[in-house]
């Protein structure tokens, strides 16, 4: 059999596919394997016993469509199509997830180019040109090594958990062992500050790096070696300065198989989400991966000793989740970066220095989840593939109470059918509403497409209910309220309102501001500086459960609440429905009645229907 393997990507997603390749190698011996991979990748691979042949492609004329607009564009794709043709290839495996739609163009004309009659891949809805298809659970869903194993598995590979791979030549062992100082009786440790040219935002802070090399040299005499390519030098050098004795830097100075061989001679690698990271685990060094942004469940480390070191930032990771791209720069407060402290990095590293294993591929734990004292805690729901609590509102009341005595940091969205609709969309919204502490059902249209899907809610709580009995709830416990949000001087009319109400309610703050970054850190530090035990939130969604989710940390507060136009409703501002149309679940009628530019907003709820029943009938939960 003649197998073309495509896998246009940078260094570590070439590594990320070596198992699928030693699985079609081992689960089919006498096929001969082609893969094309852009030219700065192809030195990963070259000389290994896992292909054939390598082809080369750049296609960075090819990542959008006007740049793809030109004679040599044009000259160029004829010339690879004309070389795969040459291939007569049985079966192509496009190891790609087909995030867009110009991207999933590409790759069937590759496909269907090739002239190969098997086309294999990951289908999300765009792999109509496949003819053997894996379902794309999104980015995450699955490890991209576990991806490609599968889309082997399809063509008769042997699929089990191979670990990535690298072959080192002996010359480029020799240079590891000339470039080296001879060991000494404290531990090898390489560093990567860096993290390649596709997302700075994956960079943890450079002061942290030199604090764990500074705290690693103290107390285990480590020896050193700074690791990236030549634009990461003078990052190396940073990180180095004023460490004693001076750290060696290779940043910039090996190939990517010398730098292999480095690594095999090091007790230790730390460094963050990187081609350079998976580079490390090929070559069998223990590995401390320090997350961000970035997918850890879709990339980190495969297998081997390794640790992954990561703040619990609900709106974490924002880059590449679900089906979408997400965030390639991350956001104005990069929270999810510098909760991370040195110590914590510093503990996997004395972990992992004692050889204190842990399996690299394992689940993440579940989203946080507090007891509900007293009361029968219901399945959740899945609606479009998001989960909702199936709670009453005073059984919604109670859970808060317990995240507040808790005393960590909780996030509650308030969930509506057009809130849905627009995550489908929004990964980074879609992936704040599933990390979400507390999701509850606002909105009629949610209790409908439970009883379709077979699971009835048991009731609707809407936001502006909910923070009338978490007032009264905080006047009894003596809790402290902080509203935020909504336009000029309503926040402070719905405190008015809510004091009158709830007697010896202690609204600590009201502040109007507003989500944008530039207004983040003034928030945070009026929020810190009242210590509420409530934070009620009302930007609208989905600004209003992002800024929570990238602010939750940093502002300390136990529970923090997505409550939309609560405020509004609240300060008389707008009038709510009549009670009849409320229990009817008309509300939403109503307010495009008292407000009809909501209309456009509205379009969303035709489509809601079509998706659940989709959902439902087809089997489609994506």
């Amino acid at each position: 059999m003649n197998i073309l393997v495509v896998k246009l990507s940078d260094i570590g997603d070439v590594l990320t596919a070596t198992p699928a390749l030693r699985a079609l190698r081992e689960g089919l011996p006498g096929a001969h394997i082609s893969l094309l991979v852009p030219p700065h990748s192809a030195a990963v691979i070259e000389g290994s016993p896992l292909v054939d042949q390598v082809l080369r492609f750049d296609k960075a004329k090819f990542d959008n469509p006007l740049k793809s607009l030109n004679l040599g564009a044009f000259g160029a794709s004829a010339s690879l199509l004309g070389r795969l043709r040459e291939g007569r290839f049985d079966a192509a495996a496009i190891m790609h997830h087909l995030t867009t739609r110009w991207g999933a163009l590409k790759y069937a004309a590759l496909a269907l180019g090739s002239g190969a009659p098997r086309r294999l891949g990951l289908d999300n809805g765009r792999g109509w040109f496949l003819t053997d298809r894996i379902r794309d659970r999104g980015f995450g869903g699955m490890h991209e090594a576990r991806y490609w194993l599968e889309v082997a598995g399809l063509l008769g590979g042997r699929v089990k958990d191979y670990p990535l791979e690298v072959s080192v030549s002996p010359e480029d062992e020799r240079f590891a062992e000339e470039h080296l100082p001879p060991s000494t009786s404290g531990p090898r440790i390489a560093l990567h500050p860096g993290s390649g040219n596709y997302s700075l935002a994956r960079r943890w802070p450079a002061i942290g790096f030199a604090e764990v090399a500074r705290g690693l040299a103290e107390r285990y005499g480590a020896q050193l070696v700074m690791v990236g390519g030549g634009n990461e030098r003078d990052l190396a050098e940073e990180v180095a300065w004023g460490i004693e004795p001076p750290p060696l830097n290779l940043a910039g100075k090996t190939t990517l198989k010398q730098l292999a061989a480095v690594l095999r001679r090091c007790q230790l690698f730390i460094g963050n989400d990187s081609g350079v990271m998976h580079l490390a685990v090929a070559a069998g060094t223990p590995t401390v991966a320090i997350f961000g942004l970035s997918n850890h469940r879709a990339w980190g480390p495969w297998l081997g000793e390794a640790e992954v070191v990561r703040a619990e930032i609900p709106c974490s990771p924002c880059l590449y989740v679900g089906g979408g791209i997400g965030k390639l720069r991350g956001c104005h407060s990069m929270e999810c970066q510098t909760a991370v402290s040195p110590s914590m990095v510093l503990a996997a590293a004395e972990r992992l220095l004692r050889s204190a294993k842990r399996e690299a591929g394992s689940e993440e734990p579940e989203a946080r989840r507090a007891p509900i004292h007293g009361t029968e805690d219901a399945e959740p729901v899945s609606i479009l593939g998001i989960r909702i609590d199936n709670l009453t509102e005073n059984d919604a009341v109670q859970r808060i109470e317990d995240f507040i005595e808790s005393g960590t940091p909780h996030q509650v969205v308030t969930v509506n059918p057009e809130f849905l609709v627009q995550a489908r969309d929004d990964a980074n919204f879609r992936s704040v509403l599933a990390s979400a502490d507390l999701a509850l059902a606002d909105g009629a249209g949610l209790l409908w497409a439970s009883r379709l899907m077979g699971q009835p809610l048991k009731a609707r709580v809407t936001g502006v209910d909910l923070l009338r009995k978490l007032a009264k709830l905080a006047a009894k416990k003596k809790y402290r309220v902080f509203l935020l949000g909504a336009a000029e001087g309503v926040a402070e009319r719905a405190a008015e309102v809510l004091r009158r109400e709830c007697p010896g309610l202690d609204i600590v703050g009201t502040y109007a501001g507003s989500p944008s970054p530039e207004e983040e850190d003034v928030i945070i530090d009026m929020v810190s500086h009242a210590q509420p035990h409530m934070l009620f939130v009302a930007f609208g969604a989905p600004r209003q459960d992002l800024w929570i989710s990238r602010n939750l940390q940093r502002a300390g507060v136990p529970v923090a609440i997505g409550v939309g136009g609560a405020f509004d409703f609240v300060s008389g501002r707008i009038k709510r429905a009549p009670p009849r149309m409320r229990r009817l679940g008309l509300e939403w009628l109503y307010r495009l009645y008292r407000e009809p530019w909501r209309w456009r907003r509205m379009l969303r709820l035709p489509v809601f229907v079509w998706l659940v029943f989709w959902s439902k009938f087809a089997g489609n939960e994506r």
